[in-house]
């Protein structure tokens, strides 16, 4: 089984300057997103506040202008930092994915290391399914619930309006995608738990009903305290679990599989020599 490793063991220095070198490369390519964000900082904010226009024509206020505002001289500066901060993360996750794939990998089994590329390509893919779910739908459903709260003014009314500062509507943008994103890795983390061998499928059908309590209370902690929100990210995270269910019984399935044919091959190859010494 040693054999499978292609890499010769190394001394720890050896080791040492491995990591330092993909550190390197790792906040060099976050560095280097980050100027770039930062330059189109304001153009990207712009469009993280599409879904917010959304919202307001979903409300049938179309004819009133998307405003928002700031009240400290700073926050609008620092927003963007945290706007260019954001995408240099979506942007250089790539290539920082890529170094911690290529400081592990020696020190991994050729299938080992054919079972985690899948999951090094399927993590971002289900992180931006997530992200796009909370940017096309959640985010406009979140902001038109806070919006149908205005009152319009009149006989016995005040006029109250919703106003959202800069920095507070970034705020909530980003822990909805966030908190989407990371609940949409759900079915790789439990994948690898199983090919590891630490939780089977019949573990995860059987703890079922804490999985969904859990659903609810984790989409309360991350999500803005209304129940538009924290409902939807409860019930994609309970579908998400049932899909690990799932996947976790096809791993366990291929397994089996693969383990019949290795028997079946053992079989074949003591036949004749057991037939030699017969």
């Amino acid at each position: 089984m040693s054999g499978d490793i292609e890499d010769k063991p190394q001394p720890l220095i050896e080791h040492l300057i491995e990591l330092r070198q993909r550190l390197l490369w790792a906040v060099g390519a976050f560095f280097v997103a980050f100027l770039v964000c930062f330059y189109f900082a304001k153009q990207l904010f712009n469009l993280l506040v599409l879904p917010f226009k959304w919202s307001v024509e979903w409300a049938g206020l179309s004819h009133r202008n998307v405003e928002l505002i700031y009240t400290a001289p700073q926050e609008f500066f620092f927003t963007q930092i945290k706007v260019a901060m954001f995408g240099a993360l979506v942007i250089a996750f790539p290539v920082i994915a890529q170094q911690v794939y290529k400081f592990v990998a020696p020190g991994l089994y050729k299938n080992e290391r054919a079972a985690f590329l899948p999951f090094l390509i399927a993590s971002p893919v289900l992180f931006l399914i997530g992200a796009a779910l909370v940017y096309f739908f959640f985010t406009p459903m979140v902001m038109w619930f806070f919006l149908a709260m205005e009152q319009g003014g009149g006989e016995g009314q005040v006029s109250i309006q919703l106003l959202p500062k800069v920095s507070e509507y970034l705020s909530l943008i980003m822990s909805l995608i966030f908190a989407f994103g990371l609940v949409f890795q759900l079915p790789v983390v439990s994948s690898l738990l199983v090919r590891t061998g630490f939780i089977d499928s019949k573990a995860l059908a059987d703890k079922r009903k804490y999985a969904i309590v859990i659903a609810f209370v984790v989409a309360a902690v991350l999500t803005p305290p209304d129940p538009v929100s924290q409902i939807g990210l409860a019930l994609p995270a309970i579908l998400l679990y049932e899909i690990s269910i799932y996947t976790a019984r096809l791993i366990e399935r291929q397994r089996a599989s693969a383990s019949n044919a290795q028997d079946a091959e053992n079989e074949v190859v003591a036949t004749p020599e057991e037939a030699d010494k017969a």
